[in-house]
């Protein structure tokens, strides 16, 4: 899946979604008379540009379907949001999310109970496109998804949970977007139906478009994204281009190289403790309690700072000679493999 062509010729443009210092919070009440704000998002930063695909990866838990339902403009009522959301440069208000919400930023959720019990899939799917192309397309991506034609006059009930999936996931892609907001998109798929989801959503970003992928499963956020951003107990400790995935050296934040660490092929590595609920959140950086290389400087403020073509939320002073020795072995790997493919189609 060539992704950097694509994403590169857009990098001028002007960003799709832009997220500045957001934070959310849940006001609950505590006895009769009281309530107390439950802190689950803090200060997050993303950006989404044209042509690109961005992942969100972290633990179950840390706040990212949140995150999704924040840019839909569908958290309960009891949610207190602060900071800047901009869609295609203006401000993301409530009333502009209600009018884009289906039509130009459009979600694939995680949960299956998005969908209506009491109507066939396919009128569901082609709600917005009752006619005989949406018809068309509307079997296009069954079939592309591998749902038997008789799946659309089926109920949600009568579908098994990664026939619903596959049936979200239509439903977004029937509309022509300028956003898609995909939270955990591929649970219930095999591989090849996986692989089908991202390389769509890849030519989708591909027509200047922007993909913001919500996952806890890290390979394929990186096979398939162009930047990710490293979700931890409510916020973002870092944002890379997923080619540093390549090494742990080209990797800022602690957790980011753990996340790497307890990949199959990396060894499997877990570390230590649990990631924090939001009562107990610890002083400093969110990660501290769990970090080998915690020092009393980590309990103050620790802002977002640009580190090469990234950006890391840690006081951290990188090994800068283990960073070009990472990137001298990615670099003479990428030139080996071309040499391979160049031996291969000379000798054919």
């Amino acid at each position: 899946m060539d992704k950097k062509p694509i994403a590169e010729s857009y990098r001028r443009n002007a960003a799709i979604l832009e997220i500045q210092d957001l934070s959310v919070t849940f006001r609950q009440r505590k006895g009769l008379f009281q309530s107390e704000d439950l802190p689950v998002i803090s200060r997050l930063n993303v950006t989404v540009n044209q042509g690109e695909i961005v992942a969100v990866v972290g633990a179950s838990g840390s706040g990212k379907s949140l995150l999704a339902h924040g840019i839909m403009g569908i958290l309960p009522v009891n949610a207190r949001i602060s900071g800047e959301m901009n869609f295609l440069g203006e401000p993301l208000t409530t009333e502009r999310i209600c009018k884009l919400r289906g039509k130009e930023i459009a979600l694939v959720p995680q949960g299956v109970t998005y969908l209506d019990p009491l109507m066939k899939v396919g009128a569901q799917v082609r709600e917005q496109q009752p006619g005989k192309e949406g018809k068309r397309r509307q079997k296009e991506l069954f079939s592309a998804y591998g749902l038997p034609e008789k799946t659309e006059e089926r109920y949600p009930f009568e579908c098994s949970g990664g026939m619903n999936r596959r049936i979200l996931l239509s439903t977004a892609l029937m509309e022509r977007p300028k956003l898609i907001v995909a939270d955990e998109p591929t649970p219930g798929m095999d591989l090849g139906q996986a692989k089908r989801a991202m390389a769509d959503f890849r030519a989708f970003a591909s027509q200047g478009n922007g993909v913001f992928l919500i996952t806890h499963d890290l390979p394929l956020a990186i096979s398939a994204a162009d930047r990710i951003a490293v979700f931890y107990a409510g916020t973002t400790v870092e944002e890379a281009p997923s080619s540093d995935f390549a090494s742990e050296a080209l990797l800022r934040h602690p957790y980011t190289r753990a996340l790497w660490r307890a990949m199959p092929q990396n060894g499997f590595q877990a570390i230590p403790g649990t990631q924090p609920y939001v009562k107990d959140m610890p002083k400093g950086c969110v990660f501290g309690p769990r970090c080998p290389k915690f020092t009393k400087e980590c309990l103050g403020d620790i802002p977002m700072r640009a580190v090469r073509q990234g950006t890391v939320r840690c006081i951290l002073q990188h090994d800068e000679h283990k960073i070009r020795e990472a990137r001298e072995s990615k670099d003479a790997q990428k030139a080996q493999e071309e040499r391979e493919v160049q031996k291969y189609a000379g000798g054919r």
